[in-house]
């Protein structure tokens, strides 16, 4: 990137940021830069320099005891006008605080919700992601205000110094240019801040997904029943070593920054200075005692101001590159888009010659995949593992674009469908069912409760998932939380038992269209046979399409669909298929062997 357009992106992202605040949090920034400005041109100019000098020649002028008290006076008004101003403004500040982080959460989560699902599986998304995140996390928020403010505080106070300096004497000037020098070097020294925490962040996301997973519950058998721990700390340390070194090859530039910057910005100004001025004051015998002590006080404060300005600027980019990530966060835009339609009742389903690949896959998923479904169905979809059984959901449910062909819902294209509206209809059951630290109310609605039907729907909704009398059997019953990590009378329950509480969900939703990807997967077959009867029972009249590798539940759908290599390679009833004694016949066979060999081993 040219030096041009890295400063066009700083400033560009430095506006983000404060146009972000105000949104979030409106005068936060002002209360900020009050509060700085009321601590730096009090104590930088008016304190020790304005106050210093009138006292001094009131003293050389011979003034009275009264001049005296009166200028001791204003200055304590001044003082007491500058902390009060200081106070509000400080309280006023840890009050937006708050708001703003409240509001930039709201932002950030209802744009993770929106992104497309090719996102989460591009390590260059999650690393925009996390560097997004971290101005929430990481207190990269308040360090950007905290420094515009200083910036904005530390520049009106150094331009009152200079002001003053070149008053007593204009070629004090030259001498003070050398002072730049500590702000040129911090620039460079915050450029290359930005580099290195960038070119760390993929080292601190794999660090940071050890140190949590180490603490999860999901983990933490395997970790302690296998070598994986091994290897996760070899993983852990491995990142650490890589940043190390990352510090160690940006550590010498920045020393040497540092170093350039503290002789021609810090050392050689004051000397130079202070040389000169005891110059006039032995030497040329031109200088008052009031404007000796004055330079000596000003040049002291104006190369703290300009240190502490060089700082500033420095933060100020690097915190403002956060917010860059911020913004190429927010600007993203998904690429699966809905049209204006609103899905109606559901009639018929339909893929014509669809084909998809998953991004950065080299092997399509879907290679030409042809069926129709018609309203009232019930259709099994079985196949080996990879053959695209899950995939056919996913482009259903608008995860992700196809690559070639169309997917029709009532003969119209999918993609004129508003999407919410479209994923209303369908009720859907994952494999890899999640069931939050939420009540159980909660994670059966999917919202928060908001009325006595609500809770009727509740209990219809986990009597058809047949797990009724286990939840009614918790202490607190529906209002269980599940996990111990929030709330000390929560619960758990086995995998069948969670898998059902999932499916429950599907009972609780108004919907046309059913999709149970592997919904009894932690199930036994018995259990899991008994569940599909109570779903067909309670799924009477809707259209209901099941997907799983156990082929019992064929047996009692109305059409099966057998999925090889991304595509349909066999369409009918149970007795068309066994019959026709092919791919089907052979792997249903082969279950129903092996359910016979492991009932004869028990017996």
């Amino acid at each position: 990137m040219s030096k041009q357009k890295e400063k066009s992106s700083s400033l560009k992202n430095t506006l983000y940021a404060l146009k972000t605040v105000h949104q979030c949090a409106p005068l936060l920034i002002t209360s900020f830069i009050l509060v700085q400005t009321a601590h730096w041109f009090f104590t930088g100019f008016i304190q020790e320099i304005l106050f210093l000098k009138l006292l001094l020649q009131l003293i050389e002028d011979g003034g009275s005891f009264e001049q005296y008290a009166f200028l001791v006076l204003l200055f304590a008004g001044a003082g007491l006008l500058a902390k009060g101003t200081d106070c509000l403004t400080d309280y006023f500040v840890c009050t937006r605080i708050k708001h703003f982080y409240k509001n930039l959460n709201d932002r950030i989560f209802q744009k993770a919700v929106k992104v497309d699902m090719a996102c989460y599986e591009n390590p260059e998304f999650y690393d925009k992601y996390k560097r997004a995140t971290e101005i929430v996390t990481n207190e990269h928020f308040s360090e950007f205000c905290y420094n515009f403010a200083n910036v904005f505080a530390g520049g009106i106070t150094g331009i009152f110094l200079v002001i003053y300096v070149v008053s007593i004497d204009p070629r004090l000037l030259l001498i003070l240019l050398f002072s730049i020098a500590v702000v040129i070097a911090g620039a460079i020294k915050g450029k290359l801040d930005v580099k290195k925490d960038k070119e760390m962040t993929p080292h601190k996301r794999s660090k940071e997904y050890v140190k949590r997973t180490v603490f999860l519950k999901d983990f933490a058998k395997d970790i302690r029943t296998s070598g994986i721990y091994d290897v996760m700390h070899n993983r852990f340390k491995t990142a650490v070593e890589q940043n190390r070194a990352i510090i160690r090859r940006y550590g010498v530039k920045m020393m040497l920054l540092e170093l350039v910057g503290g002789f021609f910005g810090r050392a050689l100004p004051v000397v130079s200075a202070y040389g000169y001025a005891a110059y006039r004051f032995v030497v040329k015998r031109n200088l008052a005692v009031s404007d000796f002590s004055v330079i000596m006080t000003a040049v002291s404060n104006l190369k703290d101001v300009l240190n502490d300005l060089s700082e500033a600027i420095s933060c100020l980019r690097k915190e403002s590159e956060y917010f860059g990530n911020l913004r190429e966060f927010m600007d993203y835009e998904p690429k699966v888009i809905g049209g204006n339609k609103e899905a109606e009742d559901f009639e018929s389903l339909e893929f014509k010659d669809v084909h998809f690949t998953y991004p950065g896959a080299k092997k399509p998923s879907l290679k030409g995949l042809s069926f129709r479904i018609e309203k009232g169905e019930t259709i099994a979809v079985v196949g080996k593992n990879g053959a695209g059984k899950t995939t056919f959901v996913k482009l259903l449910l608008r995860f992700y674009n196809p690559d070639k062909g169309v997917i029709l819902y009532n003969g119209t294209d999918i993609r004129e469908y508003n999407i919410d509206s479209l994923r209303k209809r369908l009720a859907t059951v994952f494999q890899d069912y999640k069931v939050f630290a939420l009540t159980v109310n909660e994670n059966v609605l999917c919202r928060e409760t908001e009325s006595g039907y609500d809770l009727i729907t509740v209990d219809g909704a986990l009597k058809s998932a047949g797990i009724y009398e286990r939840i009614m059997s918790l202490p607190e019953q529906k209002e269980t939380v599940f996990t111990r990590e929030f709330d000390e009378k929560g619960t758990g329950l086995s995998g069948g038992e969670q898998q059902k509480l999932c499916a429950a969900r599907m009972f609780a939703k108004q919907f046309d269209l059913a999709l149970l990807d592997e919904p009894s997967s932690a199930l036994d077959p018995i259990a899991e046979y008994k569940m599909y009867e109570s779903l067909i029972k309670a799924t009477k009249d809707k259209t209901v399409i099941y997907i799983s590798h156990r082929l019992s539940s064929a047996v009692l759908s109305d059409k099966i669909y057998v999925f090889e290599g991304g595509r349909v390679s066999e369409c009918g009833t149970h007795e068309q298929l066994m019959a026709d004694g092919k791919g089907y016949c052979e792997m249903f066979t082969l279950q129903a062997s092996s359910y016979k060999d492991t009932e004869g081993s028990v017996n």
